[in-house]
C-alpha cells in the first residue's frame, strides 16, 4: 500500500508539472501574439497570468517536499522528484519571460511598431514547440528526444541574430527608433533564453531515466543568465 500511495503522488506531481508547462507555453505564445496585434488588454492579462503560474510553481514545490518527507521514495523516485523540482523552476522563469514580453508591449503602448514582426513570432513558435516536446520527452521518458532537441536551439539563435541585425539597421537609419528597437530586442532575448532553458529540461529528462547528470552544449552556448 505505501508503494501504491507513492506512485499516485508521483503521478499527480507529473500531471501538475505538465499542466504548468502547458500554461507557460500558452503564455509565451500569447504574449507575442498580443505584442504583434497591439492588444494592450491582452498583454495585461498575460502579466496577471504570471501570478497563477507562480502560485502553481510554489504548490508543486510544496507537494514535492511533502512527498519526500512523508513517503519512502527509492533512488529512482527521488530522481523523478528532483527533476520535477528543477523543471518547476525552469517553467517559472519562462513564465517570467512571457510576463516581461507583456510588460514591453505595454511600454510601447499605442505607438505603432517600427517594423512588422516576422522573426520574433517565429522565435516564439520554435521555442514553444521545443518546450512542449521537452515536456513530452519527460512524460514519456524519451532520452533520444531529450538528446536531440537542444540542437534545435541553433535555429532560435540564428533568428535572434537576424532580429539583432535588422534592428541595428533601423537604428542606424533613424536613431530616434533606438528605444523601441531595444525593447523589441529584449523580447527576442526572452525567447532566446526560453529555448536555452529547454536544454536544461532535457538534461533532467536524461537524469531521470539514466541517473546521469550531463551538460548538453551547443555551438552557440553562452554564459547562463
Amino acid at each position: 500500500m505505501p508503494r501504491e500511495s507513492l506512485e499516485r503522488d508521483l503521478k499527480r506531481l507529473e500531471d501538475e508539472i505538465l499542466d504548468l508547462g502547458a500554461q507557460v507555453v500558452k503564455s509565451l505564445v500569447e504574449s507575442v501574439d498580443m505584442l504583434k496585434q497591439r492588444d494592450l488588454e491582452g498583454s495585461r492579462r498575460i502579466m496577471l497570468q504570471d501570478r497563477v503560474i507562480n502560485q502553481k510553481r510554489f504548490a508543486i514545490e510544496t507537494e514535492c517536499l511533502i512527498t519526500v518527507a512523508t513517503q519512502q521514495p527509492m533512488a529512482s523516485d527521488l530522481r523523478v522528484i528532483a527533476a520535477i523540482l528543477h523543471i518547476n523552476d525552469e517553467l517559472e522563469r519562462m513564465g517570467d519571460y512571457a510576463k516581461g514580453i507583456g510588460k514591453i508591449s505595454l511600454m510601447i503602448g499605442t505607438r505603432p511598431l517600427i517594423k512588422p514582426l516576422v522573426d520574433i513570432p517565429r522565435m516564439a513558435e520554435k521555442a514553444s514547440s521545443m518546450l512542449r516536446r521537452s515536456l513530452q520527452a519527460f512524460a514519456q521518458r524519451d532520452v533520444v528526444m531529450a538528446r536531440m532537441l537542444p540542437a534545435e536551439d541553433d535555429e532560435v539563435d540564428a533568428l535572434f541574430d537576424q532580429v539583432n541585425r535588422e534592428l541595428l539597421t533601423y537604428i542606424m537609419g533613424n536613431p530616434s527608433l533606438m528605444e523601441q528597437a531595444n525593447l523589441l530586442l529584449w523580447v527576442a532575448h526572452n525567447l532566446e533564453r526560453t529555448a536555452d532553458r529547454v536544454t536544461n529540461i532535457c538534461e533532467r529528462v536524461i537524469f531521470t531515466v539514466t541517473g546521469e547528470l550531463v551538460e548538453i552544449e551547443n555551438d552557440h552556448d553562452t554564459a547562463a543568465v
